[in-house]
Formats: structure tokens, C-alpha cells, sequence
């Protein structure tokens, strides 16, 4: 652990990126969200965020990144394979992991593969089943700020909950502005259920 948060440190000591961000419990638990999730490089700069202060943390990826030799190396930064043909079963797992007493951060980016129109809700039924609190992760290109903003605890009002959390990434605009996508999930119009 020592090694990462000093490779972490030096990152943030030569990156035109400056971090501004809160601090969480080393020995926490809940849901990190990366957002707005506009390019892959969201995922270096959350991997260093959760470095600098020594977080536990597992992340969701599509499962291809994961074949040969790659498996272990994502496995070995905390990586959790997501086959999206068949996500049945996934939440289940990650809460079978909190029962079983494992305690780390969940780093999700509810845009998925970063297009559509809205976000998905994996990221709220975890937080709930499991009585985790959010903390709202950002990416901002114009001011080249990045960070853990504000944890919230979700109430189980999906669109109140929501707007907070558009509320807090209304100003926040991604490393590519042009691929954001509004925080709203499909159950705030009543087009599925949470």
C-alpha cells in the first residue's frame, strides 16, 4: 500500500491536474462515483484519488478487460469483471461480499460505457441493500480539478436523492465535455424499478 500512495503522491505532484478533494475513512466502506465518465483516463485519476489516501477499493469493468494476461493485473488494482450480456447476479455478489464482512470502497461510474441517456442504477441498489453512504467522485476538464466531493446517504426518493447528485455534477463537465451525460436514472420517470 505504501508504494501505491507514493506513486499516487508523485502523480499528483507532476500532474496538470490538481486534486481537491475530501477525505474518507481508510477503513470504510460505501459507493465512490466517477463521473462524469467521458474517457478511460477517469479511471487514472480515480485510481490515484483512492491511492493518495489509501483507500480499499474494488471497481466494476466490462469483463474483456480482463483476458489473458490483463486478468490478474486488473484483479491486482481491485478489479471486479462485469460480463453486461448477463449482469444478473451482480449486485447479489457484491452484497454476498459486504455480508461476508469484505470492507472496501466501490468505485462505479453509473454511465457505464459512457454514452446513453441517462445513468444506470447498480450503483443506488448497492448503496441501499447494503446501508452504504455516496461519495460523489468528479472529473472537471475546465478547471482541471478532480476529487471526492460530498458523501450523501441515499433516503430511498430516488428523485430527490437524484437531485442532489445533479445538483453537485451541474458544474462538473468530464475530460471530453462533449460525452456527458445527465445524472438521471430511469426510475425517476417510473420506467423501471430501483
Amino acid at each position: 500500500m505504501r508504494v501505491r500512495r507514493a506513486l499516487a503522491r508523485l502523480y499528483w505532484a507532476l500532474s496538470r491536474w490538481r486534486l481537491s478533494t475530501q477525505r474518507l475513512p481508510q477503513d470504510g466502506a460505501g459507493v465512490i462515483i466517477g463521473a462524469p465518465h467521458t474517457s478511460n483516463w477517469d479511471f487514472v485519476l480515480m485510481l490515484a484519488i483512492a491511492w493518495e489516501q489509501g483507500l480499499g477499493f474494488r471497481w466494476l469493468g466490462k469483463h474483456t478487460l480482463f483476458r489473458g494476461l490483463a486478468g490478474p493485473l486488473m484483479r491486482s488494482i481491485g478489479g471486479i469483471p462485469v460480463d453486461r450480456r448477463d449482469p444478473a447476479g451482480l449486485v447479489e455478489e457484491l452484497l454476498a461480499r459486504v455480508r461476508a464482512g469484505e470492507r472496501f470502497y466501490l468505485v462505479v461510474t453509473p454511465e457505464g460505457s459512457r454514452s446513453g441517456s441517462g445513468w444506470k442504477s447498480g450503483f443506488y441498489r448497492i448503496a441501499r441493500d447494503a446501508d452504504w453512504p455516496v461519495t460523489l467522485g468528479y472529473v472537471d476538464r475546465p478547471t482541471m480539478t478532480t476529487g471526492l466531493g460530498p458523501t450523501i446517504r441515499l433516503t430511498g426518493d430516488v428523485r430527490a436523492d437524484m437531485d442532489v447528485v445533479r445538483a453537485f455534477y451541474a458544474d462538473k463537465s468530464g475530460l471530453r465535455p462533449s460525452r456527458r451525460t445527465e445524472p438521471r436514472l430511469r426510475a425517476e420517470d417510473g420506467q423501471e424499478s430501483v
